[in-house]
Protein backbone atom coordinates (compact mmCIF):
# COMPACT_ATOMS: atom_id res chain seq x y z
CA UNK A 1 0.00 0.00 0.00
CA UNK A 2 1.65 3.40 -1.21
CA UNK A 3 0.43 6.53 -0.07
CA UNK A 4 1.47 9.54 -2.50
CA UNK A 5 0.78 13.15 -1.79
CA UNK A 6 2.55 16.68 -0.60
CA UNK A 7 3.35 16.45 2.77
CA UNK A 8 6.92 16.74 4.21
CA UNK A 9 8.20 14.76 6.56
CA UNK A 10 11.23 14.90 8.45
CA UNK A 11 13.77 12.42 9.75
CA UNK A 12 13.26 10.83 12.41
CA UNK A 13 9.37 11.74 12.16
CA UNK A 14 8.23 14.61 14.66
CA UNK A 15 5.91 12.96 17.57
CA UNK A 16 2.40 13.43 15.53
CA UNK A 17 3.44 11.76 11.93
CA UNK A 18 4.99 9.08 14.72
CA UNK A 19 1.89 9.08 16.17
CA UNK A 20 -0.38 8.45 12.75
CA UNK A 21 1.99 6.25 11.01
CA UNK A 22 1.82 3.70 14.28
CA UNK A 23 -1.60 3.86 14.21
CA UNK A 24 -1.71 3.12 10.82
CA UNK A 25 0.61 0.10 11.31
CA UNK A 26 -2.44 -1.34 12.39
CA UNK A 27 -3.59 -2.55 8.78
CA UNK A 28 -1.04 -5.04 8.51
CA UNK A 29 -0.19 -4.15 5.84
CA UNK A 30 3.53 -2.92 4.07
CA UNK A 31 3.53 0.91 3.93
CA UNK A 32 4.87 2.90 1.32
CA UNK A 33 4.84 7.18 1.60
CA UNK A 34 5.60 9.02 -1.49
CA UNK A 35 6.19 12.38 -0.20
CA UNK A 36 8.46 15.73 0.39
CA UNK A 37 11.47 16.25 2.83
CA UNK A 38 11.86 19.38 5.17
CA UNK A 39 15.07 20.56 2.97
CA UNK A 40 17.05 20.26 -0.09
CA UNK A 41 17.89 16.53 0.46
CA UNK A 42 16.09 13.54 -0.50
CA UNK A 43 15.21 11.11 2.11
CA UNK A 44 14.62 7.32 2.46
CA UNK A 45 14.26 5.49 5.35
CA UNK A 46 11.75 3.30 7.58
CA UNK A 47 9.73 4.14 10.37
CA UNK A 48 6.68 2.40 10.69
CA UNK A 49 6.44 2.83 6.66
CA UNK A 50 9.00 3.29 4.42
CA UNK A 51 9.45 7.09 3.30
CA UNK A 52 10.66 8.09 -0.41
CA UNK A 53 10.62 12.16 0.15
CA UNK A 54 11.53 14.20 -2.72
CA UNK A 55 13.54 17.53 -2.22
CA UNK A 56 11.67 20.48 -1.10
CA UNK A 57 11.47 22.88 -3.85
CA UNK A 58 11.33 26.33 -2.65
CA UNK A 59 8.35 27.05 -5.27
CA UNK A 60 5.31 25.28 -5.52
CA UNK A 61 5.48 24.83 -9.31
CA UNK A 62 8.29 23.41 -8.82
CA UNK A 63 7.54 20.97 -6.38
CA UNK A 64 4.43 20.22 -8.38
CA UNK A 65 6.91 19.11 -11.14
CA UNK A 66 9.52 17.36 -9.59
CA UNK A 67 6.50 15.07 -8.29
CA UNK A 68 4.74 14.81 -11.64
CA UNK A 69 8.07 13.72 -13.34
CA UNK A 70 9.72 11.88 -10.44
CA UNK A 71 6.33 9.78 -8.59
CA UNK A 72 5.19 7.73 -11.35
CA UNK A 73 8.77 5.91 -11.73
CA UNK A 74 9.01 5.37 -7.96
CA UNK A 75 5.37 3.74 -8.13
CA UNK A 76 6.09 1.71 -11.14
CA UNK A 77 9.85 0.76 -8.93
CA UNK A 78 7.10 -0.20 -5.99
CA UNK A 79 4.31 -2.03 -7.77
CA UNK A 80 6.98 -4.07 -9.80
CA UNK A 81 9.85 -4.63 -7.21
CA UNK A 82 7.53 -4.86 -4.22
CA UNK A 83 4.16 -5.73 -5.13
CA UNK A 84 2.03 -3.04 -4.10
CA UNK A 85 -1.44 -3.26 -5.28
CA UNK A 86 -2.73 -0.20 -3.26
CA UNK A 87 -2.17 3.40 -4.18
CA UNK A 88 -4.21 5.89 -1.89
CA UNK A 89 -3.57 9.57 -3.10
CA UNK A 90 -4.08 12.72 -1.28
CA UNK A 91 -5.87 14.67 -3.75
CA UNK A 92 -7.31 14.34 -7.12
CA UNK A 93 -3.80 15.91 -8.76
CA UNK A 94 -1.92 13.55 -7.15
CA UNK A 95 -4.50 10.69 -8.71
CA UNK A 96 -3.66 11.64 -12.03
CA UNK A 97 0.09 10.27 -11.01
CA UNK A 98 -1.71 7.42 -9.46
CA UNK A 99 -3.56 6.73 -12.37
CA UNK A 100 -0.63 6.89 -15.01
CA UNK A 101 1.43 4.29 -12.89
CA UNK A 102 -1.89 2.03 -12.58
CA UNK A 103 -2.61 1.84 -16.41
CA UNK A 104 1.28 1.22 -17.03
CA UNK A 105 1.38 -1.76 -15.03
CA UNK A 106 -2.11 -3.07 -16.19
CA UNK A 107 0.32 -3.05 -19.42
CA UNK A 108 2.81 -5.32 -17.56
CA UNK A 109 0.00 -7.64 -16.16
CA UNK A 110 -0.12 -5.58 -12.73
CA UNK A 111 -3.41 -5.17 -11.33
CA UNK A 112 -3.06 -2.10 -9.32
CA UNK A 113 -6.39 -0.24 -7.45
CA UNK A 114 -6.65 3.75 -6.78
CA UNK A 115 -7.78 5.54 -3.99
CA UNK A 116 -8.60 8.86 -4.72
CA UNK A 117 -8.91 11.52 -1.64
CA UNK A 118 -10.43 15.05 -1.64
CA UNK A 119 -9.16 17.20 1.82
CA UNK A 120 -10.56 19.91 -0.06
CA UNK A 121 -11.94 22.38 -2.75
CA UNK A 122 -9.55 21.14 -4.85
CA UNK A 123 -11.14 23.18 -8.01
CA UNK A 124 -10.78 26.89 -6.14
CA UNK A 125 -8.22 26.32 -3.37
CA UNK A 126 -4.96 26.41 -5.20
CA UNK A 127 -6.00 28.98 -7.21
CA UNK A 128 -7.34 30.93 -3.88
CA UNK A 129 -3.87 30.00 -2.24
CA UNK A 130 -1.56 32.06 -4.32
CA UNK A 131 -0.41 33.81 -6.94
CA UNK A 132 -1.08 32.33 -10.41
CA UNK A 133 -0.27 33.50 -14.04
CA UNK A 134 -2.36 32.13 -17.15
CA UNK A 135 -5.10 31.43 -14.57
CA UNK A 136 -6.80 29.74 -17.70
CA UNK A 137 -4.66 27.46 -18.56
CA UNK A 138 -3.56 26.44 -14.72
CA UNK A 139 -7.19 25.72 -14.29
CA UNK A 140 -7.41 23.48 -17.14
CA UNK A 141 -4.59 21.66 -16.50
CA UNK A 142 -5.83 20.86 -13.10
CA UNK A 143 -9.35 19.96 -14.27
CA UNK A 144 -7.43 17.62 -16.84
CA UNK A 145 -5.96 16.07 -14.25
CA UNK A 146 -8.65 15.72 -12.05
CA UNK A 147 -10.71 14.02 -14.33
CA UNK A 148 -8.12 11.94 -15.33
CA UNK A 149 -7.79 10.79 -11.60
CA UNK A 150 -11.57 10.00 -10.84
CA UNK A 151 -11.91 8.33 -14.19
CA UNK A 152 -9.70 5.92 -12.94
CA UNK A 153 -10.61 5.84 -9.17
CA UNK A 154 -11.88 3.07 -7.66
CA UNK A 155 -12.40 3.95 -4.35
CA UNK A 156 -12.69 7.33 -3.03
CA UNK A 157 -12.86 9.41 0.05
CA UNK A 158 -14.10 12.64 1.69
CA UNK A 159 -13.26 14.71 4.81
CA UNK A 160 -16.46 16.18 4.73
CA UNK A 161 -20.00 16.71 3.82
CA UNK A 162 -18.69 19.39 1.49
CA UNK A 163 -15.83 17.60 -0.25
CA UNK A 164 -18.22 14.87 -0.45
CA UNK A 165 -21.07 16.89 -2.52
CA UNK A 166 -17.82 17.93 -4.46
CA UNK A 167 -17.06 14.64 -5.78
CA UNK A 168 -19.99 13.45 -6.01
CA UNK A 169 -20.72 16.51 -8.56
CA UNK A 170 -17.64 14.61 -10.38
CA UNK A 171 -18.81 11.13 -9.97
CA UNK A 172 -22.70 10.82 -9.13
CA UNK A 173 -22.97 7.05 -9.08
CA UNK A 174 -19.92 6.56 -7.41
CA UNK A 175 -19.98 6.09 -3.28
CA UNK A 176 -17.28 7.79 -0.81
CA UNK A 177 -16.60 6.84 2.38
CA UNK A 178 -15.94 9.43 4.73
CA UNK A 179 -13.82 10.33 7.89
CA UNK A 180 -11.68 13.45 9.17
CA UNK A 181 -7.90 14.01 8.64
CA UNK A 182 -5.69 13.16 10.87
CA UNK A 183 -4.90 15.15 14.10
CA UNK A 184 -2.93 14.29 16.51
CA UNK A 185 -5.84 15.37 19.27
CA UNK A 186 -3.48 14.15 22.92
CA UNK A 187 -1.60 16.90 21.93
CA UNK A 188 -4.49 19.42 22.83
CA UNK A 189 -6.71 17.23 25.00
CA UNK A 190 -4.42 15.41 27.50
CA UNK A 191 -3.08 19.16 28.99
CA UNK A 192 -4.61 21.54 31.44
CA UNK A 193 -5.49 25.25 30.33
CA UNK A 194 -3.00 27.31 31.60
CA UNK A 195 -5.29 30.36 31.79
CA UNK A 196 -8.94 29.60 31.88
CA UNK A 197 -10.42 30.65 28.89
CA UNK A 198 -12.96 33.40 30.42
CA UNK A 199 -9.52 35.18 32.04
CA UNK A 200 -7.00 35.00 28.75
CA UNK A 201 -7.82 37.69 26.44
CA UNK A 202 -4.89 36.43 23.27
CA UNK A 203 -5.86 35.42 19.99
CA UNK A 204 -4.53 32.66 17.82
CA UNK A 205 -4.42 32.05 14.13
CA UNK A 206 -3.44 28.63 12.71
CA UNK A 207 -2.82 27.92 8.94
CA UNK A 208 -0.40 28.97 6.32
CA UNK A 209 0.29 32.55 4.98
CA UNK A 210 -1.72 32.02 1.59
CA UNK A 211 -3.86 34.18 0.72
CA UNK A 212 -6.80 31.73 0.93
CA UNK A 213 -6.50 32.05 5.01
CA UNK A 214 -8.01 35.43 5.26
CA UNK A 215 -4.95 37.17 7.61
CA UNK A 216 -5.34 40.54 6.32
CA UNK A 217 -9.36 40.09 7.08
CA UNK A 218 -8.39 38.93 10.86
CA UNK A 219 -5.87 42.17 10.82
CA UNK A 220 -8.26 44.49 9.72
CA UNK A 221 -11.38 43.31 12.27
CA UNK A 222 -8.32 43.10 15.08
CA UNK A 223 -7.54 46.61 14.58
CA UNK A 224 -10.93 47.80 15.26
CA UNK A 225 -11.41 45.75 18.35
CA UNK A 226 -7.46 46.32 19.86
CA UNK A 227 -8.02 49.48 20.90
CA UNK A 228 -11.33 48.11 23.11
CA UNK A 229 -9.34 44.85 24.93
CA UNK A 230 -5.71 46.27 25.41
CA UNK A 231 -4.75 43.05 26.80
CA UNK A 232 -5.42 41.29 23.45
CA UNK A 233 -2.19 40.15 21.46
CA UNK A 234 -3.16 38.50 18.23
CA UNK A 235 -0.50 35.13 17.63
CA UNK A 236 0.03 34.73 13.79
CA UNK A 237 1.20 30.84 13.62
CA UNK A 238 2.12 29.42 10.20
CA UNK A 239 4.55 28.44 7.69
CA UNK A 240 5.16 31.48 5.74
CA UNK A 241 4.39 29.70 2.13
CA UNK A 242 3.49 32.37 0.20
CA UNK A 243 6.44 35.31 -0.07
CA UNK A 244 4.57 37.83 -1.21
CA UNK A 245 1.83 37.36 0.69
CA UNK A 246 3.61 37.09 3.69
CA UNK A 247 5.11 40.45 2.84
CA UNK A 248 1.82 42.00 2.51
CA UNK A 249 0.51 41.19 5.84
CA UNK A 250 3.59 41.89 7.59
CA UNK A 251 3.43 45.51 6.02
CA UNK A 252 -0.49 45.85 6.88
CA UNK A 253 0.56 45.31 10.40
CA UNK A 254 2.80 47.60 10.57
CA UNK A 255 0.34 50.52 8.50
CA UNK A 256 -2.02 49.67 10.96
CA UNK A 257 -0.47 50.19 13.76
CA UNK A 258 -0.28 46.69 15.61
CA UNK A 259 3.28 45.88 15.61
CA UNK A 260 3.17 45.68 19.78
CA UNK A 261 0.01 43.90 19.74
CA UNK A 262 0.79 41.40 16.53
CA UNK A 263 3.33 38.15 16.53
CA UNK A 264 4.06 36.53 13.32
CA UNK A 265 5.07 33.09 15.12
CA UNK A 266 6.26 30.66 11.92
CA UNK A 267 5.57 27.18 11.53
CA UNK A 268 5.27 25.40 15.01
CA UNK A 269 4.64 21.56 15.61
CA UNK A 270 1.48 20.80 16.88
CA UNK A 271 3.06 20.07 20.72
CA UNK A 272 4.43 24.16 20.30
CA UNK A 273 0.57 25.02 18.68
CA UNK A 274 -0.85 23.39 21.98
CA UNK A 275 1.25 25.66 24.26
CA UNK A 276 -0.33 29.09 22.60
CA UNK A 277 -3.68 27.56 22.17
CA UNK A 278 -3.88 26.63 26.15
CA UNK A 279 -3.27 30.29 26.74
CA UNK A 280 -5.21 32.03 24.49
CA UNK A 281 -9.11 32.93 24.65
CA UNK A 282 -9.96 32.58 20.83
CA UNK A 283 -8.81 30.97 17.97
CA UNK A 284 -9.82 32.65 14.25
CA UNK A 285 -9.55 30.79 10.96
CA UNK A 286 -10.88 33.54 8.81
CA UNK A 287 -10.60 31.35 5.13
CA UNK A 288 -11.94 31.76 2.02
CA UNK A 289 -12.37 28.09 1.18
CA UNK A 290 -11.32 24.62 3.49
CA UNK A 291 -11.95 21.22 3.38
CA UNK A 292 -12.71 20.16 7.01
CA UNK A 293 -9.42 21.98 8.75
CA UNK A 294 -8.21 19.46 11.35
CA UNK A 295 -6.71 22.68 13.55
CA UNK A 296 -10.61 23.71 14.33
CA UNK A 297 -11.13 20.42 15.95
CA UNK A 298 -7.65 20.63 17.67
CA UNK A 299 -8.92 24.22 18.97
CA UNK A 300 -11.96 23.13 21.09
CA UNK A 301 -10.15 20.28 21.86
CA UNK A 302 -7.89 23.05 23.67
CA UNK A 303 -11.15 25.10 25.77
CA UNK A 304 -11.22 27.46 23.72
CA UNK A 305 -13.44 29.39 21.29
CA UNK A 306 -12.96 29.09 17.29
CA UNK A 307 -14.29 31.43 15.35
CA UNK A 308 -14.19 30.77 11.45
CA UNK A 309 -16.05 31.24 8.33
CA UNK A 310 -18.83 29.58 7.27
CA UNK A 311 -17.56 27.65 4.10
CA UNK A 312 -16.70 24.52 2.84
CA UNK A 313 -16.62 21.78 5.98
CA UNK A 314 -16.34 24.11 8.82
CA UNK A 315 -19.96 24.66 9.32
CA UNK A 316 -20.41 20.59 10.24
CA UNK A 317 -18.70 21.10 13.48
CA UNK A 318 -19.25 24.16 14.55
CA UNK A 319 -22.61 25.54 15.73
CA UNK A 320 -22.96 28.98 15.45
CA UNK A 321 -23.47 30.63 18.99
CA UNK A 322 -23.05 26.92 20.87
CA UNK A 323 -20.12 25.70 20.14
CA UNK A 324 -18.13 28.47 18.49
CA UNK A 325 -18.82 31.16 16.16
CA UNK A 326 -19.23 31.14 12.27
CA UNK A 327 -18.63 34.57 10.30
CA UNK A 328 -18.85 35.31 6.03
CA UNK A 329 -15.28 35.33 4.73
CA UNK A 330 -13.65 38.77 4.18
CA UNK A 331 -16.39 40.47 6.22
CA UNK A 332 -13.52 42.23 8.22
CA UNK A 333 -16.79 44.42 10.18
CA UNK A 334 -18.33 41.32 10.91
CA UNK A 335 -15.95 39.62 12.29
CA UNK A 336 -14.66 42.45 14.58
CA UNK A 337 -17.89 42.64 16.16
CA UNK A 338 -17.89 38.86 16.74
CA UNK A 339 -14.59 39.46 18.80
CA UNK A 340 -16.63 41.68 20.32
CA UNK A 341 -19.40 39.35 21.48
CA UNK A 342 -16.79 36.95 21.65
CA UNK A 343 -15.10 38.81 24.63
CA UNK A 344 -18.56 39.71 26.47
CA UNK A 345 -19.91 36.55 26.37
CA UNK A 346 -20.73 35.75 30.02
CA UNK A 347 -21.13 32.09 28.98
CA UNK A 348 -18.20 31.75 27.72
CA UNK A 349 -16.61 28.62 30.16
CA UNK A 350 -20.01 26.49 28.67
CA UNK A 351 -19.54 27.66 25.01
CA UNK A 352 -16.09 25.91 25.21
CA UNK A 353 -17.21 22.61 27.16
CA UNK A 354 -19.79 22.23 24.59
CA UNK A 355 -17.16 22.45 21.78
CA UNK A 356 -14.95 19.65 23.42
CA UNK A 357 -17.30 17.87 24.06
CA UNK A 358 -18.47 17.65 20.60
CA UNK A 359 -14.80 17.72 19.63
CA UNK A 360 -13.83 14.31 21.16
CA UNK A 361 -17.47 12.54 19.80
CA UNK A 362 -16.09 14.22 16.01
CA UNK A 363 -12.63 12.76 16.29
CA UNK A 364 -11.30 9.71 17.60
CA UNK A 365 -7.80 7.71 16.93
CA UNK A 366 -9.51 4.21 16.67
CA UNK A 367 -12.20 6.10 13.78
CA UNK A 368 -9.47 7.40 11.67
CA UNK A 369 -7.55 3.72 11.53
CA UNK A 370 -10.97 2.33 10.83
CA UNK A 371 -11.85 4.61 7.92
CA UNK A 372 -8.56 3.35 6.22
CA UNK A 373 -9.42 -0.35 7.07
CA UNK A 374 -12.98 0.65 5.28
CA UNK A 375 -10.49 2.02 2.18
CA UNK A 376 -8.12 -1.14 2.28
CA UNK A 377 -11.40 -3.30 2.48
CA UNK A 378 -13.35 -1.46 -0.24
CA UNK A 379 -9.81 -1.50 -2.54
CA UNK A 380 -9.63 -5.37 -2.07
CA UNK A 381 -13.20 -5.47 -3.24
CA UNK A 382 -12.73 -3.55 -6.91
CA UNK A 383 -9.54 -5.13 -7.20
CA UNK A 384 -11.21 -9.13 -7.39
CA UNK A 385 -14.06 -7.20 -9.21
CA UNK A 386 -11.73 -6.19 -11.74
Amino acid sequence: MCWIGNPRYSQPLNPTDDKKWGLLAQLGVRMFVIGFATGFQPRYFSQHAWFILLPELPVSVLRYLEMFVFAPFILLWLIMRHNITVIVAGSPFEGSIGALAKNVARLFGRRVTLVVESHGDFEVAVLEQRQVSFRGVYRWLMNKAATYAFRNADVLRAVSNSTRQQINRWLPDKSVIQFMTWTDVSAFRDRTREIPVSQAYDIVHAGALIPRKGVHTLLDAFAQVAPEVPEAHLWIIGKPENAVYTAQVQAQTSALGLENRVTFVGAVNQQELAKYMLRARAMVLASLSEGLPRVVVEGMMSGLVVIASRVSGIPEVIEDGVTGYLIPPEQPAILADTLRRMYANPDVETMTQKARAFAEQFFSETAYVDGYRRLLSGAVQARRDD
